[in-house]
């Protein structure tokens, strides 16, 4: 039985040990037509690293040896390509370095150091002895990659330039400390924008040892600052042809289980609910799984003979920090923060295009906001080619990032052991009202929040990011059911939590603070008990409930207000 490969990112390391392998050789062709010099971008966990160790392994002209070792029995094996070992492989991987800005372009240069001294250790026979004196009279890490694609050009060599994470560190500075700090490093004669102003430069040159050049990361944005727009190749990140390179299709993953004899009907509508519906391209009917979260939910089944108590892997989290920058403004939310709010409530947008590249400067403007969120993996095609929340994964980190916007601008925090202790309760014991009442309360005394609570879908969006505090329901919004949509619909958690005692239907009504009266909130009241009685009598639902009490509740706010709470009978 094969091991599962969670977190290795090495192809030869899971050939050589017996691990599971999703044979994305098929590929290798393809990238090979798509253009010398690309860029490709995918969300975090999604296998970039494996993908540039295979090409690493596949095209290594120090590898003829172990070709049968490392490829039999996969596709490229039987169909290998005329560039097959013909390349000697440069390769960087930039999250090792510092980003601590005192200390990023010394680390840089140790860094790229290392990488020179072992390139040339590897490949010394192919390289002659003029090449180590004079790549020793170079300090520079520009100027040692400049000269080392020049004089591989006059040998009559070509080199495959790897770089994986090229965004990392220029992310984290720009993430935690500043713009300013970031326009240093990407901008002007910044170390690291003239780095890659030495590929650009051998790129086009005659005889360049640049043989290919493949680029991965997480954002376009340090691609267009450093290089003034992505003109050193093609951009493949949103081409249809490579919607499958990395992931799982469905297909996929039933071989995935079917081969470790997990129970099919058991676990896949599970994992399509968590870990499915990424569409990287318009025109593209597959979706596609996460690599991370599929082999951390198969490895656990494995072990424990259920699913993973906590279905998210924590590994795949995007710090809210990464975010913070673009939605924190002098200590006040911003418009991108009332952007995400949005997409929250209604679970989609209808911005149509993702950007291919824009700098730091237009992160600000909504479309490239969006943008953003679809290459962090937070939104991801429909077949309509709208944008939409993949699935719970992704709901769960949208609700953590609204509760830590309104925390980090001191417009709202609580207790969320004890509230979620309230929550617990009200799923065991039916004991819905401190839940509400409590929120009520922090509202009452926490005056900052009442500016934000404005409207039904605000206020729908402020509940749903607390009632996810924990995971004892799948919370649903504006599902049709009834003939009509109800607010709010907490579908107990079965595959984790097969005790939970009571399920809930909750509708919202609003009334502006000025138009309030007594009997107009009794009218609302009446008005969300009949669609109640209308939704609680829907199959689907009776269904899902699997027998336990389904209790109805109308809400009614007033402003901020809770002016009403009441269960329908």
């Amino acid at each position: 039985m094969k091991q599962i490969p969670y977190g290795l990112a090495s192809y030869k390391s899971i050939r050589e040990e017996n691990c599971y392998y999703l044979d994305k050789t098929p590929y290798i062709p393809k990238i090979e037509r798509a253009g010398r010099f690309l860029f490709f971008i995918r969300p975090r966990r999604f296998g970039k690293s494996l993908l540039l160790t295979l090409l690493e392994c596949y095209y290594d002209i120090s590898r003829q040896a172990e070709y049968d070792l490392l490829f039999k029995d996969t596709f490229i094996y039987t169909n290998p390509t005329p560039e097959k070992n013909g390349y000697l492989i440069l390769k960087f991987d930039f999250s090792q370095v510092n980003p601590d800005p005192a200390m990023v372009e010394s680390s840089f240069k140790e860094y790229t150091d290392d990488v020179f001294y072992f390139f040339g250790n590897k490949y010394q026979t192919l390289l002659g002895n003029d090449y180590f004196k004079m790549m020793a009279q170079k300090e520079h890490p520009h100027g040692k990659l400049g000269f080392l694609l020049s004089y591989l050009g006059t040998i009559g060599h070509k080199v495959y330039i790897l770089i994986d994470e090229y965004d990392n560190f220029a992310n984290t500075i720009l993430t935690s400390y500043g713009q300013s700090a970031y326009h240093k490093l990407t901008h002007g004669s910044g170390f690291f924008r003239f780095f890659f102003n030495i590929l650009k430069g051998s790129a086009g040159q005659t005889d360049s040892g640049v043989g290919r050049l493949f680029i991965t990361g997480v954002s376009p944005v340090t691609m267009d600052d450093v290089t003034s727009g992505f003109n050193i190749g093609r951009n493949i990140s949103l081409h249809p042809d490579f919607n499958e390179l990395l992931g799982f299709t469905q297909p996929d993953l039933l071989n995935l289980l079917n081969y470790y004899g997990i129970a099919v009907d058991n676990v896949l509508p599970l994992m399509q609910d968590w870990y499915d519906h990424y569409r990287f391209a318009l025109d593209v009917s597959a979706t596609i799984f996460n690599t991370d979260m599929v082999l951390y939910f198969v490895k656990n089944h494995l072990e424990l003979q259920k699913p993973p108590d906590n279905l998210i892997d924590q590994n795949v989290r995007i710090d809210y920090g990464k975010l913070r920058h673009l939605m924190v403004l002098d200590r006040r939310l911003n418009g991108n923060f009332s952007r995400l709010t949005e997409i929250i409530e209604q679970e989609e947008t209808s911005v149509h295009r993702v950007a291919d590249t824009f700098p730091v400067e237009r992160l600000t403007k909504p479309s490239n906001f969006i943008s953003l969120l679809y290459y962090f993996g937070l939104l991801s095609y429909t077949p309509a080619g709208t944008l939409k929340i993949p699935n719970q994964t992704v709901k769960q980190l949208m609700y953590s990032y609204i509760r830590d916007g309104y925390e980090d601008v001191d417009v709202f925090s609580v207790d969320l052991w004890r509230f979620a202790d309230l929550v617990r309760q009200m799923a065991y014991r039916g004991e819905w009202q401190p839940v509400f009442a409590f929120l009520a309360t922090e509202v009452e005394k926490q005056t900052s929040i009442r500016d934000y609570l404005t409207g039904e879908k605000v206020i729908q969006t402020f509940l749903l990011a607390y009632l996810n505090v924990t995971d004892y329901y799948i919370t649903h919004t504006e599902t049709e059911m009834g003939k009509g949509f109800v607010d709010l619909y907490l579908e107990p958690f079965w595959a984790k939590y097969n005790d939970v005692k009571y399920a809930y239907l909750i509708e919202l009504k609003y009334l502006t603070r000025s138009e309030f009266t007594e009997d107009l909130m009794k009218a609302k009241l009446a008005e969300a008990k009949t669609q109640l009685q209308q939704y609680a009598t829907d199959a689907r639902v009776i269904k899902q409930n699997r027998g336990a009490p389904l209790l109805c509740l109308a809400l009614v706010f007033s402003g901020w207000e809770l002016k009403a709470m009441e269960t329908v009978i």
